[in-house]
């Protein structure tokens, strides 16, 4: 009878030669399908390879980890004995188990690792071997970057980026003959997976126009308007930057005080609205919210030279004297969310600057206003590669939404890049329908002026929180900020890091309330109280170190956002006759979600 181990060795055997045969022909069809996709593009002069930037920041940032180490014989000595060492630990291990000795692992993923859970990585020996001599390689890699001593702090964090992206895009999990479910998978289809995969790459390739565009999602099951964004409420007024939408109300009194919503111009605003279930607009309406929102137009080259005092006076202050005109109230409350919430504080400041008093309370989703503790996206901040970028934008007057799109993807590259890969490449199967990656792959551009001057002001010098920042005419100071803020960062937030968010709050000037939501950028933010999903921590004052903050606070299941409109009504709690959009006094345009939000990059 054969042992456990045959039939695990049985599972690899190709069971039919000649299928596998004709379809390492359609593979090589195919593969010349994706190699003209690739091509055509840049034959036709339709696009330039723009990596050389990109790919020179790299060498450049590992080569001064090399130089280190390389430097001193000692050193590089030590560091290649360790490399070995933890080599001969594993060959060691591995001779035991061939012997039918019990052998600990050398290396184990983390907890949260998700790569490695088929029972073959640890069961099967070559599958093993393979997993742990990757783990040892790419923790060793880390490690030398980490102890890296004297790398200016903006370098290291660039080299331990790369460092990273480089071994999850070498991880064996991503190649058939190393990851033992692709491999059964590929046998038992005699290979049509592959053949399958080579024709999604060739579809998303074109679908990018020459670069990769990864389907995160089947972008046929929605469609803004009809299963996204449903909302009732009207446009009742557009100029070149927004479209300004009031929500219909669904309760007969409405709190006296309207809200107006600052979504970021570099995502749509309908992540608040992504269907009836998830949507915060609906909810924040149906507790009597007069919620008015921000639709950003998704610019082309004619609004190259917007800027962002332009995003802060057509935008944000231009709303506000919209949303007091339609509702007759001088008394607004007012939400801005990611970089949104930026530009608002920004907005606060002047307003406050020029004795404005029309906004009484303010709500930050996952913003931040001191960029000292921005995170992975300050890998891409400096004067060398902000130079690159403004060449870049220079061509068109705008930055692609492709561009940010992949930038954000890369933050969370084992969540957002490589399943993909796998699955659309290698499985040969379609992405799963799912409405937050649908709103995630439907990007916006970036106006070249404003984008240019938000990353050099804001992740680049930090002038917001400095008090050095001047838009129309005023110095802004966040500490003349006064009115109380609700400010809500997320535990797991890879955009607005939440000890960012935390430090930010030292630098109003009125009382903050710091609510820490559970997950993510946006996970954390859109979660309904019916799903019950998640957690919050309050706490008291902000002042000292957040990790001690976060360690004292009280934990509270379920959505913040009950929580965030008792705050509101503590505030004032005052009903009126719900509002008709427009007042009487702006003409409806349109039907939400309006026009603006349906253009696509």
């Amino acid at each position: 009878m054969p042992d456990q181990g045959d039939k695990q060795d049985l599972q690899y055997l190709v069971k039919d030669p000649e299928a596998l045969a004709q379809n390492l022909a359609r593979i090589v069809e195919e593969a010349g399908k994706v190699v003209a996709a690739y091509i055509e593009p840049r034959e036709k002069g339709k696009m330039k390879a723009d990596m050389s930037d990109s790919v020179r920041d790299m060498v450049g940032a590992l080569g001064q980890v090399g130089e280190y180490w390389l430097s001193d014989p000692g050193r590089a000595l030590e560091a290649q004995t360790r490399l070995w060492g933890g080599y001969l630990d594993l060959w060691s291990s591995s001779v035991r188990r061939m012997v039918g000795e019990t052998a600990e692992p050398v290396a184990r993923p983390h907890d949260a690792d998700h790569r490695f859970k088929d029972p073959e990585w640890s069961e099967n020996q070559f599958f093993d071997f393979c997993k742990q001599a990757y783990l040892i390689t790419s923790r060793w890699a880390e490690s030398l970057v980490d102890e890296a001593n004297g790398l200016d702090p903006h370098t290291k964090h660039k080299a331990e980026f790369y460092v990273t992206q480089i071994a999850n895009a070498l991880s064996p999990s991503n190649f058939v003959m190393t990851n033992p479910e692709l491999l059964r998978e590929t046998i038992d289809s005699h290979g049509d997976n592959l053949v399958r995969g080579l024709r999604n790459l060739a579809e998303d390739i074109r679908a990018g126009e020459g670069d990769l565009k990864i389907k995160q999602t089947d972008p046929t099951k929605f469609k803004v308007g009809e299963n996204m964004a449903l909302t009732p409420g009207k446009v009742i007024y557009q100029n070149d930057l927004t479209q300004i939408i009031q929500y219909i109300p669904t309760t007969e009194k409405v709190l006296k005080r309207p809200l107006l919503i600052i979504p970021p111009w570099i995502n749509k605003f309908y992540i608040l609205d992504l269907n009836p279930e998830k949507s915060f607009i609906k909810w924040a309406v149906a507790q009597g919210h007069t919620v008015f929102v921000l639709s950003w137009v998704n610019p082309d080259e004619r609004l190259a030279a917007k800027t962002f005092e332009d995003y802060m006076i057509e935008g944000v202050v231009n709303a506000v004297d919209v949303v007091e005109k339609a509702t007759r109230q001088k008394d607004i409350n007012i939400i801005g969310y990611c970089v949104g919430g930026t530009l608002l504080a920004a907005a606060l400041a002047y307003l406050a600057a020029k004795g404005d008093e029309r906004i009484k309370s303010a709500t930050f989703f996952t913003t931040q206003v001191d960029f000292t503790y921005a995170g992975d996206l300050k890998v891409f901040v400096d004067e060398a590669q902000l130079d690159a970028l403004d060449r870049k934008m220079a061509e068109k007057g705008y930055l692609e939404g492709k561009s940010m799109a992949n930038v954000f993807n890369l933050l969370r590259s084992n969540d957002l890049i490589w399943p993909y890969v796998v699955n659309n490449y290698i499985r040969g199967q379609d992405p799963f329908p799912f409405d937050l990656l649908f709103w995630n792959s439907d990007s916006t551009r970036m106006p070249a002026a404003n984008h240019s001057y938000y990353l050099r002001s804001c992740y680049l010098e930090n002038q917001l929180s400095a008090g050095e920042m001047t838009l129309a005419g005023e110095r802004l100071d966040l500490s003349k900020i006064t009115v109380p803020i609700y400010n809500l960062t997320a535990r797991e937030d890879h955009i607005a890091p939440a000890k960012s968010v935390f430090v930010g709050c030292t630098f109003f000037g009125g009382p903050v309330d710091l609510v820490v939501a559970g997950s993510g950028h946006i996970a954390g933010v859109v979660n309904p109280p019916e799903k019950n999903k998640y957690q919050y921590w309050t706490n008291g004052p902000t002042g000292g170190e957040y990790d001690d903050w976060i360690e004292t606070a009280t934990e509270t299941p379920g959505s913040w956002w009950p929580h965030w409109h008792q705050w509101i009504l503590d505030k004032d709690d005052q009903m009126v006759k719900a509002r008709k959009p427009g007042g009487g006094r702006f003409k409806p345009i349109e039907d939400a979600p309006g026009s603006y939000v349906m253009a696509t990059s």
